[in-house]
């Protein structure tokens, strides 16, 4: 019998978080981040974290509530983005930042949630993230006190490749557009960014749904082999979503003329 996989309040679905638990988190900026199981993990009072995502979040929204309040201390991403906190706790040494390709990245989550330790790929091959020396922490003025280590580099048929471990964290946060009791998920457009791969790298994946529904296995997107607890949302939070940019550009000043 299969099992039923729902909980019934956020404070279930984060049963077992600790000071120092490790945490890969679905999402792209704004886009398709979890953002009632990030406010659950604050209201835990958990420090001493590590996550793993795209990007932490923005000032103010999604992971970067963690990471204002001085809850995170290692982050493993892609990219910094327009977020001037995390800018900051890196440079002033208060935070450790692995930064990889973004491509890789989401291999890595994939491979680890795979059973795949380890693989070769020619991203990044002839620059630091391969060569090593790439600042993980600074001292407060700013010199590096921890560098990254040279990784392995073969050559495969003429060509150099470097390699990259898979990632496994003790916990997954992710949100789906719908779900069944038993952890199959369906992401919507382009919220199906990171979610997927940071879902198969937890060993204790939690899933906030949108929507409780019976699924065909046709449109399942990721199975529920993966996940190991659900949590729905009401409408009010299903409909809760955040924009990181309203607009790309400043209004005009009043009385120019536009073409």
């Amino acid at each position: 019998m299969r099992k039923d996989k729902v909980v019934a309040t956020a404070e279930e679905a984060l049963a077992g978080v600790r000071d120092g638990a490790s945490f890969a988190v679905g999402g792209f900026g704004l886009s398709g981040i979890p953002n009632v199981l990030i406010k659950a993990l604050y209201d835990t009072g958990a420090t001493g974290l590590g996550v793993v995502s795209n990007n932490c979040g923005v000032d103010g929204g999604g992971l970067g509530i963690l990471l204002a309040a001085g809850r995170i201390a290692h982050v493993t991403a892609s990219y910094i983005g327009d977020n001037k906190e995390f800018a900051r706790q890196y440079l002033a040494g208060e935070l450790e930042v692995e930064l990889t390709p973004q491509g890789s990245l989401a291999e890595r989550l994939r491979a680890g949630g795979s059973g795949i330790p380890a693989f070769y790929t020619p991203a990044g091959v002839g620059t630091p993230i391969a060569d090593g020396g790439l600042p993980l922490r600074h001292n407060p003025d700013g010199s590096i006190a921890v560098a990254s280590p040279p990784k392995e580099v073969r050559e495969f048929d003429g060509r150099e490749y470097v390699l990259e471990h898979g990632i496994r964290t003790d916990f997954a946060l992710v949100r789906a557009a719908k779900g069944d009791r038993f952890g199959n998920l369906v992401f919507n457009k382009s919220s199906r960014n990171f979610n997927p791969l940071a879902a198969m790298a937890g060993r204790v994946t939690i899933a906030e749904v949108e929507e409780l529904t019976e699924l065909d296995p046709d449109e399942v997107h990721l199975p529920g082999v993966f996940v190991q607890r659900v949590l729905v949302l009401t409408p009010e939070q299903a409909t809760d979503k955040g924009i990181e940019r309203r607009t790309i550009s400043a209004p005009p000043a009043q009385g120019t003329i536009t073409e």
